[in-house]
């Protein structure tokens, strides 16, 4: 049998292939990997073995071509229509037999993934914890004895336990972010409408938002753009209005009294590491008021938008009532008091609150919270279900109602082993602009993704370009925070992480310029450590631009990655690299600085 890493990915999948590997390949470690699963609460509705094998065979039928997400394996909440599988929304009384697949699905499967099943979540998505359905709770990769988060439980902890390269969530008020976190994953969530709903069970309609989990935000955003796009059969998707962010953005964090861990001080260092993460990389770092952020928090469990959850499942309720877990039958039948007054009401109190926050929009381009506060363990949370669950919620539960993009990334374990993780916060629209920089995130945590906590998380491939722009390699002066970086973050430039050259690279100090600058040259004998350096994307007028304009005897060309990527970057001419001193064994144009004093 094929062998895979412990952690899917697409980069390691694509590779796999190219070296001759089929999907029916990937399909037998599939099935090999969930016959051995310890945690039995993962799935609902597995694809029986033989019709994924049967599957595998029909994309060999097909070929890659055009399909770029050829032989992927995912799996996707139970929430979630794909026609030949049952969804239950983990309600066996509700299950029905979908004719056609959710438009997402349809998206991904006419891309090339491979559908392995369906999974385990909070009753009708309604909880962040994962406890509440009659499949089970699906727990934490890292301990038996915690939640996994929920409501899209399952989902996360199949991806971290290396099943897929990638899981469908829902999100309404965290349920795509906060299983992320307890699982060491990325967790991606659209802006509101980005990613249509057509084919889901829905939370609470006007607000609902299908999400990503995946080992890297190269992976979550590649996986999110196949699903992008307005569809007729909902009529809250819409069409992207693209936001661009600084390379170099100011980032709002929570100081004073709104810094409330509930007793977790492990999390809470792992936030102030990532506070310090993010000013290292060139962030400024802004303390920003909450207070109306939280009580937007309050709104989807205390206000009228409970409301929405029954308007969704009213006649089943009414015909079914014994069917509901009790806390989720609590919280529904919460709404039975409420009036359409009390739904204006709080519309006005939402858009109040938008006002509110205004201001923090205009001293920040984007906000980092922890992605939840703290977590607990299966029994504490059963028992005392709605406190507990509700202090997960205390920094996602926000995003959706206005209107927010988000991305959740890993940021470490602390001493209990358990990970902890934040989320980036950006406008509506700003999805693919919040990608370079959650990317770099993640690789400077350097804490893996799910169970492999060594796996090196690549900074995005070109196929993961903000629209509109190309990539290019920088070397010397240009890096983050060196002398001639202003040009390009201020020709709106993002940083989509660092990396390093393949073998074969050497480096020299070019004498007598100003700045001082090196000069990059391909020596295909020679077997060196790799060059760092940086990916970046500018606008495709600014591109050319900036490259027309780059200075002899400095030119372009293809350099080839150590991660098997050929992108645009700095070169030097041979003629300049007579007596100039070579500096290969730095390691990187930063490093020999540094060492200059």
């Amino acid at each position: 049998m094929m062998l895979l890493p412990r952690m899917l990915t697409l980069t390691a999948l694509r590779a796999a292939y190219a070296a001759g590997a089929t999907p029916l390949d990937v399909a037998e470690a599939v099935i090999a990997r969930r016959a051995a699963l310890t945690d039995p609460a993962m799935f609902i509705t597995p694809v029986a073995d033989d019709d994924l094998r049967a599957a595998a065979r029909a994309l060999m039928d097909q070929g890659p071509q055009g399909r770029p997400l050829y032989g992927i394996p995912f799996a996707f909440k139970d929430n979630i229509d794909v026609a030949g599988l049952p969804t239950t929304a983990a309600c066996p009384a509700h299950a029905y037999d979908p004719a056609a697949d959710a438009a997402v699905v349809a998206r991904l499967r006419a891309a090339g993934a491979l559908v392995i099943g369906k999974t385990n979540l909070d009753l009708f998505a309604t909880g962040l914890n994962g406890t509440r359905s009659p499949h089970g709770a699906p727990r934490s990769v890292f301990s038996a004895d915690h939640v996994s988060g929920g409501s899209s439980s399952g989902s996360a902890v199949a991806v971290a336990a290396g099943l897929c390269a990638f899981a469908l969530g829902t999100d309404t008020a965290g349920s795509g972010r906060v299983p992320a976190m307890f699982n060491n994953l990325v967790g991606i969530k659209p802006t509101p409408g980005l990613v249509p709903n057509t084919g889901v069970v829905p939370a609470c309609r006007s607000v609902d938002v299908v999400t990503v989990f995946a080992a890297s935000v190269a992976d979550g955003v590649a996986v999110r753009r196949v699903m992008d796009g307005p569809d007729p059969g909902d009529p809250f998707s819409r069409p992207a209005a693209p936001v661009a962010l600084p390379a170099r953005p100011r980032i709002g964090v929570l100081a004073g009294a709104e810094r409330e861990f509930f007793g977790n001080a492990e999390v809470e260092a792992l936030y102030d590491a990532a506070i310090a993460r993010a000013a290292a990389l060139g962030a400024t770092i802004v303390p920003f008021d909450y207070a109306p952020f939280l009580q937007a928090a309050a709104l989807p469990y205390e206000g009228p938008w409970v409301a929405e959850r029954l308007a969704a499942l009213e006649a089943f309720l009414a015909s079914h009532p014994e069917a509901f877990d009790p806390t989720v039958r609590a919280i529904i039948e919460g709404a039975r008091g409420m009036t359409a007054v009390d739904a204006f009401r709080g519309r006005y109190r939402l858009e109040e609150l938008r006002q509110a926050v205004a201001p923090t929009w205009a001293e920040c381009d984007l906000l980092m919270l922890p992605t939840s506060p703290t977590t607990h363990t299966v029994a504490d949370m059963l028992a005392d279900p709605v406190a507990k669950n509700s202090q997960f919620g205390r920094y996602t539960n926000f995003a959706n109602l206005l209107g927010y993009a988000a991305i959740a990334v890993p940021g470490g374990f602390g001493p209990s082993g358990l990970p902890a993780g934040v989320t980036l916060v950006g406008p509506a629209f700003s999805d693919d602009a919040l990608a370079g920089f959650a990317g770099a995130m993640h690789a400077a945590a350097g804490c893996g993704a799910g169970i492999d906590t060594a796996l090196d998380i690549l900074a995005p491939d070109p196929a993961a370009l903000p629209a509109g722009m190309l990539p290019l390699v920088v070397v010397g002066a240009h890096l983050s925070g060196m002398a001639l970086n202003h040009e390009l973050t201020g020709a709106g430039g993002v940083c989509l992480g660092a990396a390093t050259t393949a073998p074969g690279y050497r480096l020299y100090a070019l004498p007598g310029t100003v700045p001082a600058k090196p000069g990059l040259a391909r020596d295909p004998g020679f077997a060196g450590p790799g060059i760092a350096v940086e990916v970046w994307a500018l606008p495709v007028a600014a591109w050319a631009a900036f490259v027309a304009a780059i200075p002899a005897p400095l030119g372009v060309g293809k350099i080839a990655l150590a991660d098997g990527r050929q992108i645009t970057g700095f070169l030097a001419e041979g003629h300049a690299l007579q007596g100039a001193q070579e500096i290969t064994s730095h390691g990187g144009w930063r490093a020999w600085r540094a060492a200059q004093g």
